[in-house]
C-alpha cells in the first residue's frame, strides 16, 4: 500500500478555481483501479496550499494512473494554476 501526499501552491486568483475543477474530478480520480482512498485537505494558515492525500494499493496502480489518460488531461489543466512547484511524497506504513 503507497500512501501519496502532493503539495499544490496555487496562485491566489486560482485557489477557487482548482478546489471547483477538484469537485468535478475527484471521482474520475478515486474510481481508477487500485485507489484505495482520496482526500483534498487546504492549509489552515494559508488557503493557496492544498494537499491531495491518497492511497493505493501498491506502486503498479499508481505508474497506471500517471500514464493514464485522465491524468495526462488533469495535471496539464492543474499545473497552470500553480504559484510554486508541487511537492510529492510516496509513503509506506511502517
Amino acid at each position: 500500500m503507497i500512501l501519496r501526499l502532493v503539495k499544490m501552491t496555487f496562485r491566489p486568483e486560482e485557489t477557487a478555481n482548482f478546489l471547483a475543477y477538484f469537485e468535478t474530478i475527484k471521482d474520475d480520480i478515486a474510481n481508477m483501479p487500485g485507489v484505495l482512498n482520496l482526500k483534498l485537505y487546504q492549509d489552515y494558515n494559508d488557503e493557496n496550499v492544498v494537499f491531495t492525500h491518497s492511497t493505493w494499493l501498491n506502486e503498479s496502480s499508481l505508474d497506471a494512473y500517471r500514464s493514464s489518460r485522465i491524468f495526462g488531461e488533469i495535471w496539464p489543466k492543474t499545473k497552470e494554476l500553480f504559484a510554486d512547484k508541487p511537492v510529492a511524497w510516496s509513503l509506506k506504513l511502517k
